[in-house]
């Protein structure tokens, strides 16, 4: 290494900022930590310029580079405080947290999306378990109501006197028409059996988003 001129080792660094993809800042600061001389060499503003330009092309530097700014070409290399060095560093902090805060609102994002997908499946499943209900309640009286016909028509034929007052008693205790409310019942559980259905469907499509 010391039988390299400054010149030599300088332009190694060139070469390697100019390369796309070879030396970075974080390798820029590694070599300013293996000897004084390449810390010298790593942090000549130059190099920073360089990086500066390439990494935060987004900006304008025209003024840091100007002859009426406190850093002339006369003594980029010279300067005792690495100006562009620190402005790296603060445009790299500043792209860090701009990043952060998008990375921060993509997660909000994709979190409230989830807890809008969370309150629709409970919202399906809740209403699923209500039409399961009334379809039960229907299945339910539907059998009630069937019996009461079955026992109407036992009433027309020859029976026992004991089941022949329970059956009257079971027509007497229905207040509606049997056939014309079984009709209405029949209707009502194909209509909860196709709710379900919807629900189910509506359930796994909210699932697989």
């Amino acid at each position: 290494m010391s039988d390299l001129q400054d010149e030599l080792w300088r332009r190694i660094i060139e070469i390697g900022i100019e390369t796309p993809n070879l030396l970075n800042y974080k390798d820029l600061c590694c070599l300013s930590i293996t000897c004084r001389r390449l810390r010298r060499l790593s942090n000549e503003e130059s190099h920073w310029f360089s990086l500066l330009s390439s990494d935060f092309p987004q900006y304008e530097f025209a003024e840091l580079s100007s002859p009426s700014s406190s850093v002339s070409s006369s003594n980029v290399n010279s300067s005792p405080k690495s100006t562009f060095k620190t402005l790296y560093k603060i445009r790299f902090e500043r792209d860090r947290a701009r990043k952060l805060a998008a990375h921060r609102r993509v997660v909000l994002r994709i979190e409230s999306q989830i807890a809008e997908h969370s309150r629709k499946l409970q919202e399906i499943q809740l209403r699923s378990v209500e039409e399961t209900q009334k379809l039960k309640a229907t299945v339910s009286e539907l059998s009630n109501l069937s019996n009461i016909r079955q026992a109407s028509v036992a009433l027309n034929v020859w029976q026992p006197e004991i089941i022949r007052g329970k059956h009257k008693q079971m027509v007497e205790q229905c207040v509606v028409p049997a056939d014309s409310r079984i009709h209405a019942l029949e209707m009502e559980l194909r209509l909860c059996k196709q709710q379900i259905a919807s629900f189910d469907k509506a359930y796994v499509s909210e699932v697989s988003k």
